[in-house]
């Protein structure tokens, strides 16, 4: 695993030069983990690799998975481990800037009303507003799959391959107002071979995802990440 950004290595772990805007989670125990939501959009692979990993006890723990719609498949890993799943689909509010913003105060809401202390992206497919980002800044954590800041946005294995690019890989960073620019916290390089397509791509990349983020949120939940 790589951190990366602006940072200092100090003998407990990672400092990270991001300014007093972002607060992060407190450190927690095994006793006492910090309190995790997964947002998520659909199949939520990311969000079973993370239970799975959870099954071992943590410095943190799933206590929420929500979804923006009622049926995406992400919500039954939850379920099956035992963890609350929500879907939450968008208002049918005719302004669509007003229905953005109604459905974030019922995700914020949910958030609340579950103690969640950090909330972890994966898969959510909801660019969040400055309103939202705010009200979690610095616990409010995703996963990217490239090695950013190269290849941000929603179709990061498409540009890679148009790139040419021999190297990509995953980023987990923290979210700010914009798309895929907040402080990168490590980052894991994959391989592009001469005949991947999209999907192969997906697939590795995902894999390592998987391996990545856990680890991650380890060092972030436990106190190893400073600003």
């Amino acid at each position: 695993m790589n951190i990366s950004g602006p940072k200092h290595q100090t003998e407990s772990g990672i400092s990270l030069d991001m300014g007093s805007e972002f607060l992060l989670p407190r450190a927690g125990t095994i006793e006492d983990p910090v309190r995790l939501a997964v947002l998520v959009s659909g199949g939520g692979s990311g969000l079973a690799a993370l239970l799975r990993y959870q099954q071992t006890p943590r410095c943190h723990s799933t206590v929420l998975a929500l979804a923006d719609s009622t049926d995406a498949g992400g919500l039954e890993h939850a379920r099956n481990a035992g963890v609350r799943g929500v879907g939450v689909p968008l208002p049918m509010e005719s302004d669509k800037s007003e229905r953005r913003l109604a459905h974030e105060h019922l995700v914020h809401a949910e958030l609340v009303s579950a103690d969640v202390e950090l909330v972890v992206l994966s898969g959510y497919m909801r660019i969040l507003s400055p309103w939202f980002v705010s009200r979690w800044k610095g616990r409010l954590v995703n996963i990217h799959p490239s090695l950013l800041p190269d290849f941000p946005g929603a179709h990061a294995h498409r540009d890679v391959l148009a790139a040419g690019v021999s190297v990509t890989g995953c980023s987990v960073h923290l979210v700010d107002e914009g798309v895929d620019s907040g402080p990168v916290l490590a980052q894991r390089q994959v391989e592009v071979l001469s005949d991947d397509d999209e999907g192969a791509l997906q697939e590795r990349v995902k894999r390592s995802e998987h391996m990545l983020y856990p680890e991650v949120l380890d060092q972030l939940c436990s106190g190893r990440i400073s600003l």
